[in-house]
């Protein structure tokens, strides 16, 4: 392969960028022509300042080009994957109502108090991949590592928008008597800034995020967004998460319908839905037999910007709360795999209430209860030490 050619041709395209706004993903099938291509692109791009707007996922092999890429897919077709760029939203409906309550509804909905003394959750780390955090809210100063901010690198992941600020509280704040408690108050959160203020992102920046949470040994993941296209690269760099011993933790889509939004439609990722106060799967809440399992979405208050609170609905919720309850039992199994902790959470939901109609088959997974998903961790662990 001539990579020298490779990046003057992506040189031309990223020339005319800025006009139409297109981004693509291009994957090397080969590692070794990956390999080649990333040297290439190292010596050129300081002679070549447009092409410092290229990223790399080394975890994929992949570079995202602001380009078109059309001759490119033409000329090296047989050795490129090349795919659109697409946006991707976060997955939440935004309520008026705002407050602190020490114990969120979910919180004691899926059972955490009771399983405090069994597990806070110390010394898991998770990944949040969102837009950020408060570093200044009370609630979570305990919580929060440093992280990454992949839109302005070298800077902290500061939340601009409130979304995962809100994520970050029901996953492990730890106001204790003056402020809220999340699910998991002893866990470590890692907040991973791929979105901005308005909630958006680009897949680019998702599997640049799943691949820094790869890197640095993140134990789970959560992502509460989603997109209805499906994503090759996006696909790709779950399954290394998933291979590299990572949960990846996805919400399923507000738009009450049977099916869902990827990732959260991929089988390497646990898929959340969302359930409301009378224990019912909500109205605005995807379902269907890929749904692994529920968790509280409706009317949720947590931790919001400027040290505020606020209520917010939506599956990015409920996703929360069952990263927040895996967290609890990966403090006690750390050496669990994600098929082990997706067949637990599934094992021990209790059964979700039905609306008029409805049928359990149709809804997939019951509803998350972190103290019967500790106890029988706890009891596979003592079965398999015993076996030994």
């Amino acid at each position: 392969m001539d990579y020298y050619k490779f990046w003057n041709m992506l040189l031309e395209e990223i020339s005319v960028a800025p006009k139409n706004g297109e981004r693509r993903i291009l994957t090397f099938n080969d590692p070794r022509q990956y390999a080649g291509a990333f040297s290439q692109w190292k010596a050129l791009k300081a002679k070549q300042p447009e092409l410092r707007q290229v990223q790399v996922s080394p975890l994929i092999r992949a570079f995202f080009v602001p380009a078109a890429a059309g001759k490119l897919m033409n000329r090296f077709a047989d050795l490129l994957n090349v795919e659109d760029d697409l946006q991707i939203q976060i997955h939440s409906i935004a309520n008026e109502k705002s407050g602190i309550a020490a114990l969120p509804w979910g919180v004691k909905a899926i059972h955490a108090p009771q399983a405090w003394s069994k597990s806070t959750g110390v010394h898991v780390k998770i990944g949040v991949i969102d837009t950020g955090a408060d570093y200044r809210h009370p609630d979570l100063k305990h919580s929060l590592a440093t992280g990454v901010n992949l839109l302005h690198r070298g800077m902290l992941p500061l939340d601009d928008n409130g979304h995962g600020t809100h994520i970050a509280g029901t996953l492990a704040a730890a106001g204790g008597n003056r402020g809220m408690m999340g699910v998991a108050p002893r866990a470590l959160l890692y907040p991973v800034k791929a979105f901005d203020h308005s909630g958006s992102a680009y897949v680019s920046d998702i599997v640049l995020g799943i691949d820094w949470c790869v890197q640095n040994r993140i134990d789970v993941i959560n992502m509460s967004f989603g997109m209805k296209t499906r994503s090759k690269a996006l696909h790709n760099v779950v399954i290394k998460a998933y291979r590299a011993g990572i949960a990846v933790i996805a919400s399923s889509g507000n738009d009450g319908k049977r099916g869902g939004d990827y990732p959260a439609r991929y089988p390497e990722t646990i898929a959340v839905g969302a359930i409301d106060k009378r224990h019912r799967v909500a109205g605005f809440s995807n379902r269907g037999s890929y749904i692994d399992v529920y968790a509280p979405g409706e009317g949720v208050p947590s931790c919001w910007l400027k040290e505020g609170y606020k209520e917010m609905s939506g599956t990015s919720m409920a996703t929360s709360h069952v990263t927040g309850a895996a967290a609890l039992l990966l403090a006690l199994r750390p050496g669990l795999t994600p098929r082990e902790l997706k067949l637990l959470l599934r094992r021990t939901a209790s059964p979700v209430r039905l609306r008029k109609g409805q049928r359990r088959a149709s809804l997939g997974g019951g509803s998350a209860d972190a103290l019967r998903l500790l106890r029988a961790g706890v009891r596979a662990k003592r079965s398999v030490s015993a076996n030994v």
